[in-house]
């Protein structure tokens, strides 16, 4: 990202200092920054999209964007791990929310579409926070026609890879099939961390076979660590690079607000390491869109990396 190469009208916008307004107080935004709608005035735009149309489970991922601003409030500006102040590098701001329709699930994905492009367009990095994981697939579309076809990397508990569900081939279970099918996704460059729990059958993973799509399941980081995910981000190197968390790639008993919670997930703690590797020196995170974040280990992820 080229830092601070627009011209900007606005100051430099930063979160609400919490020696100076209490932190019950205020209007509830993305870690107490300011609300700014304008692209151009942005490096990275935290974006809400409440829409949970697609989930198949348990509903309420709509809230999430409210509920991690609301949980947000408790972030402080400085990571003494990263030695960083992102607020100070970047010009970040609560966009606010994306209009979806709670109705359709086929216009909300064209209003995503449709209002992620001008952020694209300016060049503004886009952070967004849902809402369902089928979010993933219009938030695709939109970045490729900025980058062109994209290196994935997908920390969730499932590979999101059926072709449909009662016969409906958009749902949260669905969206990385589509992309595939779409042509949005890089060959070669797509890895899903944290797989686990049972399936419907051994052919359950034979699309993602296919696609060579690699994946390093929850039990495999269990035993081998941070680097069994380090030793695949070679292949990211240089790529556009759109990542997503779906928040039940974390173990429900840290984080059990999700529609579809399993066990044997990632700890906090492992969350906040693998955090620290999106930095991603070399590359472009492009977005992110986690399921339901409303938990404030999940904002501290967010302020966690680079």
């Amino acid at each position: 990202m080229k830092e601070h190469s627009k011209k900007h009208k606005l100051p430099h916008p930063a979160p609400l200092n919490a020696l100076e307004h209490a932190r019950p107080g205020g209007i509830s935004t993305f870690m107490r920054l300011p609300h700014i709608n304008d692209p151009e005035e942005l490096d990275i735009a935290l974006v809400g999209i409440p829409y949970d149309g697609g989930t198949t489970y348990r509903p309420g991922a709509r809230f999430g964007p409210r509920q991690v601003r609301d949980q947000s409030v408790l972030i402080r500006p400085w990571n003494p791990v990263l030695q960083i102040n992102p607020f100070a590098k970047y010009r970040i701001a609560d966009f606010g929310d994306f209009p979806v329709n709670p109705l359709s699930i086929e216009d909300t994905f064209r209003r995503v579409e449709e209002h992620l492009e001008p952020l694209m367009g300016a060049g503004t990095r886009c952070a967004a926070v849902g809402g369902d994981h089928s979010l993933s697939l219009p938030l695709l579309r939109a970045t490729a026609k900025k980058y062109g076809p994209l290196a994935v990397i997908q920390f969730d508990a499932h590979n999101d890879l059926w072709d449909e569900y009662f016969g409906c081939k958009l749902s949260h279970g669905t969206p990385f099939r589509r992309a595939i099918e779409e042509g949005l996704i890089r060959e070669h460059s797509f890895l899903q961390v944290g797989l686990r729990g049972q399936v419907y059958g051994e052919d359950d993973f034979d699309f993602a076979r296919k696609h060579k799509v690699s994946m390093i399941t929850a039990e495999e980081f269990h035993e081998g660590g941070i680097n069994v995910f380090r030793e695949q981000l070679q292949a990211f190197r240089g790529k556009p690079v759109y990542i997503t968390l779906d928040i039940d790639c974390v173990d429900p008993a840290y984080a059990p607000g999700t529609g579809t919670p399993q066990v044997g997930g990632f700890t906090s703690a492992q969350m906040l390491e693998l955090a620290t590797w999106w930095k991603f020196r070399p590359l472009t995170i492009t977005a992110e869109s986690p399921r339901c974040w409303p938990r404030i280990f999940c904002t501290n992820c967010c302020v966690s990396s680079r």
